[in-house]
């Protein structure tokens, strides 16, 4: 088959959690001898996608995706691998009680409809969509997908002793919450490091070190990238509500069962995003 993939950055651009699983996506596509052509979305034109009509188009962020590129792809094959909350004119479903916003705030629905799937993360993160929305075409995936080097960096460290402490993520992101998971800590009285390493491998390290990982995101985390690389480093979790990962039935295990399952991860997602367009 031969796909373009549409998102706003790569891991060329950016080293977050969706570009990663995006990369990982591309590369066993094309492993198993699929066409896979990467373009920005800025970078997309209704003429580009005329040329590429036959093609099957993978849409991940797509923010500085024009409207008239938008409306060019409704007469084309494509899905949206979903990250977080694009029909939202807000992107933040906590803004909302319940998680359900207006229907005046509801964007980009025709978009959605249209897709012949919309991937989501997690059953979470599924439900959420499908409450704003009520779309007949969403899958969860259930996972995310991790290279071969990570894994076996996280399997590694998950064997390693651990410190009686809890590791913290120190993010200047504000919806992370780094602020509530240091007050927690504070609170109960329990030991605590601060993780801020830009490296992805020592990030890893350090945060693998203690045995507890406090997270309490303030918006819904449609899976949550950071808090299955703790339980697959063997490390136990104290969050809140907001964690797609943490209410799918596969959470419950950790270290060397979690990684073999998430090995499983790497095979079963590509071969969904190949289905949906068979």
């Amino acid at each position: 088959m031969k796909f373009v993939f549409i998102a706003d950055f790569f891991v060329e651009h950016i080293l977050g959690g969706g570009e990663l699983n995006n990369e990982e996506c591309i590369e066993i596509l094309i492993s198993k001898k699929h066409s896979v052509e990467k373009i920005q979305s800025h970078a997309v034109t209704p003429a580009f996608i005329n040329k590429n009509k036959n093609s099957n188009f993978i849409i991940a962020n797509f923010i500085n995706l024009r409207s008239e590129c938008i409306q060019a792809l409704l007469e084309t094959k494509y899905i949206i691998y979903e990250h977080d909350h694009k029909y939202l004119e807000t992107r933040n479903p906590a803004a909302y009680e319940n998680f359900k916003a207006p229907k005046e705030d509801i964007i980009n629905l025709d978009f959605y409809k249209n897709a012949k799937a919309v991937l989501c993360q997690s059953q979470f993160h599924m439900d959420i969509i499908r409450k704003n929305t009520d779309l007949s075409n969403l899958i969860n995936l259930s996972g995310n997908i991790w290279s071969v080097s990570a894994l076996e960096m996280i399997e590694e460290i998950s064997d390693k002793p651990k410190e009686p402490k809890c590791s913290i993520m120190d993010s200047a992101i504000s919806h992370k919450n780094t602020r509530d998971a240091v007050n927690l800590c504070i609170a109960k009285n329990m030991e605590y490091d601060l993780i801020q390493k830009p490296v992805y491998s020592e990030f890893l390290a350090a945060l693998g070190t203690n045995e507890k990982f406090v997270f309490l995101p303030q918006t819904p985390e449609t899976l949550s990238r950071v808090a299955v690389e703790a339980r697959m480093m063997n490390m136990s979790l104290i969050t809140n509500n907001m964690v797609g990962a943490s209410k799918e039935p596969w959470f419950k295990l950790k270290g060397k069962e979690l990684i073999d399952l998430v090995y499983e991860m790497r095979e079963r997602i590509p071969e969904k995003v190949v289905e949906v367009f068979e």
